[in-house]
């Protein structure tokens, strides 16, 4: 519609440059047909690259409102069995349709009984009040029985985001059984060679814990910081 609006705009333009241009050629003998017509199809070419530019640019995806992701992010932070919420993903299907998924991290303590009914609340909570369907939503679990768990968490947090280009470590999770340790982090776009950021992070973690394996995501972050 918006472009059609647009398509009528420009015949209303061209109609009434033609007849400025007919009443100038009356007038004062002075033929603008040429130059009329060049600088009309310069207008038509712009106009229409503009309408195929956001046509192309909403089909292929475009980042989300900064502030929508931080007041969905809000609203799902503002329960207390979650513990933050991450990698929030917002597709546009048109004006005020919007379908999403999310990770929120909950503690490893919960039953999947507890886990749904959360999910659930969640789900109807954002579409409420944010008219944003959250198709999915994943669970990182948080280690919540054992101290020790939490220490390491601390210190690998510290590592991990002393780092100018890391932006955020989330999903952290340590098995002592199984010697594993996983999580994901966000690096920056800045950084000339993320993958090289991310070998660099890993290896001072490893340094650290020699033990353990390693399970590292290097996330993006697709809605907005923090």
């Amino acid at each position: 519609l918006v472009n059609s609006g647009e398509d009528a705009t420009l015949d209303s333009v061209i109609s009434a440059s033609t007849i400025v241009a007919a009443v100038i050629y009356i007038v004062f003998d002075l033929s603008l047909e040429a130059w009329l017509g060049a600088a009309i199809a310069l207008v038509i070419i712009k106009s229409g690259f503009e309408m195929l530019g956001e046509t192309i640019s909403k089909i292929l995806g475009e980042r989300v409102d900064i502030e929508l992701a931080r007041d969905i992010k809000a609203t799902i932070n503002s329960y207390p069995e979650i513990s933050g919420a991450y990698d929030l993903v917002i597709h546009n299907y048109g004006p005020d349709s919007y379908n999403g998924s999310v990770h929120v991290e909950v503690p490893d303590t919960f039953s999947a009984d507890e886990l749904d009914q959360l999910i659930r609340r969640v789900t109807e909570d954002v579409y409420v009040k944010h008219n944003v369907i959250l198709t999915a939503i994943g669970v990182y679990s948080l280690n919540t029985k054992d101290p020790e768990a939490a220490s390491i968490r601390t210190k690998v947090a510290k590592i991990v985001t002393s780092d100018p280009y890391v932006l955020q470590m989330h999903g952290f999770y340590v098995d002592k059984a199984e010697k594993k340790m996983r999580f994901d982090m966000v690096i920056s776009f800045d950084a000339d060679d993320r993958k090289k950021v991310y070998m660099e992070v890993c290896e001072k973690v490893k340094k650290e814990f020699p033990d353990y394996e390693l399970q590292v995501a290097m996330d993006t972050d697709f809605s907005e910081g923090g």
